[in-house]
C-alpha cells in the first residue's frame, strides 16, 4: 500500500483521506489543507514527509515556460524544496497536459468547436501551452496579464505579443527585487474588473482558474460562455449556474467514485505507480498513461441545457437605388435623379458595415446558429462598372469583419457570388470557410418550382421512376446555379432546354448533361424567346443585373417561372403582362426557432436560399469552403438539401414579386391558364 498526502494552501473544510487503486497498485491518499498558511504548509510538508511515498503540494502558482523562457516561483519552490525525501510535485506537467488534452477532446467531441471562437485568456503566460494549441483553431486570441500582473489597461492579442511581454517581464525578473507575481503596482481593483468582465463578455470562451473567473466577472458576462478551469466545486457551480455559463470544461477528470483529485494528487499517484523521480517523469511519459488510462475532461453544463451555437456571417448588399433609400433619409422625390446616382456611386466605396445580428434559430437536433448580416455598398450596376477586384478587396475586408466578429463561416449573397470568378479568390484569399450557397439555391429553385406545379395541377404528374411529361428551360443554364438547375430538370423533365449566349459552351454542358442522365432529351439555344411558347417551367438563372433576358409575352400559359437571379430576371412590371404565368422568386428557406433580425424584405422566418446554405453548414459544424465558382457539384445539391431536412429547414411559402401566393391566387392563375390556353398558339 502506497500513501500519497496533498498538502494544500487550500482551505481545510476540504480534506479527505481514502483508499483507492490505480495503475495495479493500491494508494492511501490524505489531503491537509492550510487555509493559506505558508508557513504551515511548509512544516507539514518536512513533519510528513516521513511518511508517504510521494508528496503533493496544492493551490500553489505552477512553474511555466513561455516560448523560451522559463518562470519560476519562488514560494512554490521554497515549499517543493522543503521535501528531500520522496518526490514533490505540483502536478504542473500533468496539468499542462490535461489543459491541451481537453482542448482537443472538446473540439473533436463538439465537432469544430473552437473554430474562429474569441478565446479570453486570464493568465496566457500560466496556460502558455494550452494557448499555442489553442491559436491552431482560432487567430482570436486575448491575454489578460498586463491588466492583471501589472496594471497595465491593455490586452495582448496574439502569441507573438505574449512571449514580447513574457520577454520583457523576464528581464525585469533578472534586474528587479520585486515579486513578479505580486502586484507592486497600484491594484485599482474596480478598474481591472470593469476591463476585464467587458472582455469576458464579449468572448466566447474565457479561460483561468475558478477563482480568478469569480473574481472578475459581472453579473452578466459569463452567460452562454464556454469556460476552461480546474477542479471546479459545487460552489463554483452554484456561481456559474447563476452567471447562466453554457460549458464549464474542468480539465481535472473525475477518475474516483465520490472525489475529484487535483492533478497534483494524479500526478504524484502516476509518479508513485511508475517509481519514477518527479524530474524524470516526462511529458511523453504521462501522455501514453493518459492516452491508456482513457482520460477525458468533465464537460459540466451548469444550467442543466448545453446550447451548441455556431457562428456565421453573410454578405449581402443594395440590389438598387431603392434599397440604398430604404436604409438611408433620402427622400423618396430624389429618386431617379443626378443626386441618387451620385450617391449610388459612393455607396460603392463605403467599407462594409454590420447591417444585423441575426439570432434564434435552432435545429431540432438541438444546434443553433447565431450570425451577422454585413453589407458592401455596391449596387450590381456599381460592381459591373468596376473590375473584379474592386469587389473582391470589399469582400476581404467584410470577411476579415467576419472573421473578428467570431463567424465561423462566411456566405456570399446576391451578386457578391456573380462578380469575378463566383468565391474562388475571395475563398482563397479569406481566413475563414467560404461558400457562395449555390448548392442550395439550385436545390431551392427546382424545390420550389415542383411545389408549385404540383400546386397547378397543369401538368400530368408521372408514376414513380418516370419522367414528367412536360418541357423545361434554363435560362443562364452555364452559370453556377443554372448548370445544375439543368443538371436536376434533365433528371426528371422529358425535355430540356439549356439557354446562354455560347452556343459552344452550351454544347460541353450538354455533353457533360448527358454522361449523368444519358437518356435525357437535350436542347442547346441560344434564342430563348423562340422556345418559350412550349415550356412548362423555367428557371432564369443570369447575371443579367437588371437586362431584359426573355420575353414574358411569349411565354405558355400556365408555365412555372423561377427566378433565381438576384437582381430580379423579371422586375414586377414584366410579370404584371401575364397573370396567368406563375413567377416565383427561386425558393426561399423557412429557418427552424424564431428568426430575430433586420428586414431582408422577406416574410418571417425566411431568409434567401444561399443564406440557408450558410446556415446549415454552420448548425452542422461544417466549417469548409463548400460552394465556390461556377461548376456547382450535384453531390453538394444532395448533400446540402439533405442536411437541411435535417436542421428543419423547409421550403417557404411560394412567393412572387408582389409577396406570398395563397390558394386563391394560385387557383386563379390556374382558371387564366385554362382559359388562355384554349386560344394559346406558342
Amino acid at each position: 500500500m502506497k500513501k500519497i498526502i496533498n498538502v494544500s494552501l487550500g482551505s481545510s473544510e476540504f480534506d479527505y483521506e481514502f483508499k483507492t487503486e490505480f495503475l495495479d497498485d493500491e494508494f492511501t491518499i490524505q489531503r491537509i489543507g492550510t487555509n493559506g498558511d505558508k508557513g504551515e504548509a511548509w512544516e507539514q510538508l518536512q513533519r510528513l514527509q516521513a511518511k508517504c511515498d510521494v508528496m503533493a503540494v496544492g493551490m500553489v502558482a505552477d512553474d511555466y515556460n513561455v516560448g523560451e523562457f522559463r518562470f519560476e516561483n519562488e514560494e512554490t519552490r521554497k515549499l517543493t524544496q522543503v521535501v528531500t525525501r520522496v518526490p514533490v510535485t505540483t502536478g504542473a506537467k500533468l496539468r499542462r497536459l490535461l489543459q491541451c488534452s481537453a482542448v482537443r477532446y472538446a473540439q473533436k467531441e463538439l465537432v469544430n468547436y473552437f473554430n474562429n471562437n474569441k478565446v479570453l485568456f486570464l493568465s496566457g503566460m500560466a496556460n502558455y501551452d494550452m494557448a499555442t494549441l489553442m491559436a491552431e483553431y482560432t487567430p482570436n486570441l486575448k491575454f489578460a496579464d498586463p491588466i492583471i500582473h501589472a496594471g497595465i489597461p491593455k490586452f495582448l492579442k496574439s502569441i507573438t505579443s505574449l512571449e514580447l511581454y513574457a520577454r520583457g517581464r523576464y528581464g525585469i525578473s533578472k534586474v528587479s527585487p520585486y515579486d513578479l507575481e505580486k502586484n507592486n503596482v497600484p491594484s485599482l481593483p474596480q478598474v481591472k474588473k470593469r476591463l476585464i468582465s467587458a472582455a469576458m463578455k464579449d468572448a466566447h470562451v474565457v479561460v483561468g482558474t475558478c477563482s480568478e473567473i469569480r473574481r472578475y466577472a459581472a453579473k452578466d458576462s459569463l452567460k452562454d460562455k464556454t469556460i476552461i478551469t480546474s477542479m471546479v466545486t459545487d460552489e463554483d457551480m452554484a456561481f456559474f449556474k447563476e452567471a447562466q455559463v453554457n460549458l464549464a470544461i474542468d480539465v481535472t477528470p473525475d477518475m474516483f467514485e465520490d472525489q475529484v483529485l487535483g492533478t497534483n494528487v494524479i500526478e504524484a499517484m502516476i509518479i508513485g505507480a511508475s517509481d519514477i523521480d518527479a524530474n524524470d517523469i516526462s511529458a511523453a511519459d504521462l501522455d501514453d498513461i493518459v492516452r491508456e488510462l482513457d482520460i477525458k475532461p468533465r464537460m459540466l453544463h451548469p444550467t442543466g441545457e448545453f446550447r451548441k451555437i455556431r457562428r456565421f456571417a453573410f454578405v449581402i448588399h443594395p440590389l438598387s437605388q431603392e434599397y440604398i433609400r430604404n436604409v438611408t433619409p433620402i427622400p423618396k422625390r430624389f429618386a431617379h435623379t443626378p443626386l441618387m446616382n451620385a450617391v449610388e456611386k459612393a455607396f460603392a466605396h463605403v467599407p462594409p458595415i454590420v447591417y444585423s445580428e441575426v439570432k434564434g434559430i435552432k435545429s431540432p437536433c438541438g444546434a443553433e446558429a447565431e450570425g451577422w448580416l454585413i453589407t458592401v455598398g455596391g449596387t450590381p450596376k456599381e460592381m459591373l462598372s468596376h473590375s473584379a477586384e474592386f469587389t473582391y478587396k470589399r469582400l476581404l475586408a467584410a470577411g476579415k469583419m467576419a472573421e473578428k466578429l467570431g463567424a465561423q463561416i462566411l456566405g456570399l449573397g446576391a451578386f457578391t457570388k456573380v462578380v469575378g470568378d463566383a468565391g474562388v479568390t475571395v475563398a482563397r484569399r479569406a481566413d475563414i470557410p467560404v461558400t457562395t450557397g449555390n448548392s442550395y439555391s439550385a436545390s431551392g429553385a427546382l424545390w420550389a418550382a415542383a411545389d408549385a406545379m404540383k400546386r397547378l395541377k397543369l401538368v400530368e404528374l408521372p408514376k414513380e421512376g418516370e419522367r414528367i411529361p412536360a418541357k423545361s428551360m434554363v435560362i443562364g443554364a452555364t452559370g453556377s446555379i443554372g448548370s445544375v438547375s439543368a443538371r436536376l430538370l434533365a433528371m426528371a423533365f422529358d425535355e430540356v432546354y439549356i439557354a446562354g449566349r455560347n452556343i459552344k459552351t452550351l454544347e460541353k454542358l450538354k455533353k457533360s448533361m448527358l454522361e449523368d442522365s444519358p437518356d435525357a432529351k437535350i436542347t442547346c439555344t441560344t434564342d430563348p424567346d423562340a422556345h418559350l411558347g412550349d415550356m412548362d417551367v423555367v428557371v432564369t438563372s443570369t447575371s443579367g443585373a437588371g437586362k431584359k433576358i426573355l420575353d414574358i409575352t411569349k411565354v405558355k400559359p400556365g408555365c412555372v417561372i423561377t427566378d433565381v437571379a438576384r437582381p430580379l430576371d423579371l422586375p414586377p412590371e414584366e410579370v404584371a403582362k401575364r397573370p396567368d404565368v406563375l413567377v416565383i422568386e427561386s425558393g426561399e428557406i423557412e429557418v427552424p426557432g424564431k428568426l430575430d433580425m433586420r428586414s431582408i424584405q422577406l416574410p418571417d422566418n425566411v431568409v434567401f436560399a444561399c443564406m440557408a446554405e450558410t446556415i446549415v453548414l454552420a448548425l452542422e459544424g461544417r466549417f469548409e469552403v463548400f460552394t465556390i465558382g461556377r461548376n456547382t457539384e450535384w453531390e453538394k445539391v444532395k448533400e446540402i438539401y439533405k442536411l437541411g431536412l435535417k436542421h428543419g429547414m423547409k421550403l417557404a411559402a411560394i412567393s412572387g414579386v408582389n409577396g406570398v401566393y395563397s390558394d386563391e391566387d394560385l387557383e386563379r392563375i390556374r382558371e387564366l391558364a385554362l382559359e388562355a390556353r384554349k386560344t394559346w398558339k406558342g
